[in-house]
């Protein structure tokens, strides 16, 4: 199992960036559109904890199926795992954010992912997740940023 431990500070109220990351369902309100594989759609399959959001991005023939296992409004934590068919020669994956106020106007997102990835192929999962962690990052900063103007 391999581990990746990453943060990210944003200039935003905690109170703006959490909701971004509470709707689970709605990852279009936030994800970046400038990518060289947009999401063309999102599929919902069941509601709450246990939730599937499939994401379909342009020209992949699989889509990425994320299941929410844990949400904690109280300490602005989520837990999520992809499930089926999972990209990038992982086997599995679990990630477990963290939202927390750095004061009134800052707040930091810290990400804890475990990953297993076949054989030889632990550093290109590596580096293919933590561009994706970059996204996500500069996505939500950027939507805190619009919520906030």
């Amino acid at each position: 199992m391999h581990t990746i431990d990453i943060h990210y500070d944003m200039q935003a109220p905690l109170e703006q960036v959490w909701p971004l990351l509470e709707d689970f369902a709605d990852i279009l309100a936030w994800w970046p559109e400038d990518q060289a594989k947009n999401i063309e759609r999102v599929e919902l399959e069941g509601e709450g904890i246990g939730q599937i959001r499939h994401i379909f991005n342009a020209g992949s023939p699989y889509a990425v199926s994320e299941r929410l296992d844990f949400l904690d409004p109280e300490n602005h934590t989520l837990k999520l795992s992809l499930v089926g068919h999972l990209p990038g020669g992982l086997l599995e994956y679990q990630a477990t954010g963290r939202l927390s106020a750095l004061g009134p106007d800052a707040c930091r997102l810290t990400y804890h992912s475990e990953f297993i990835a076949g054989e030889g192929k632990d550093e290109s999962a590596r580096k293919v997740l933590l561009g994706l962690y970059q996204l996500m990052f500069r996505g939500l900063d950027a939507a805190a940023k619009r919520r906030r103007a």
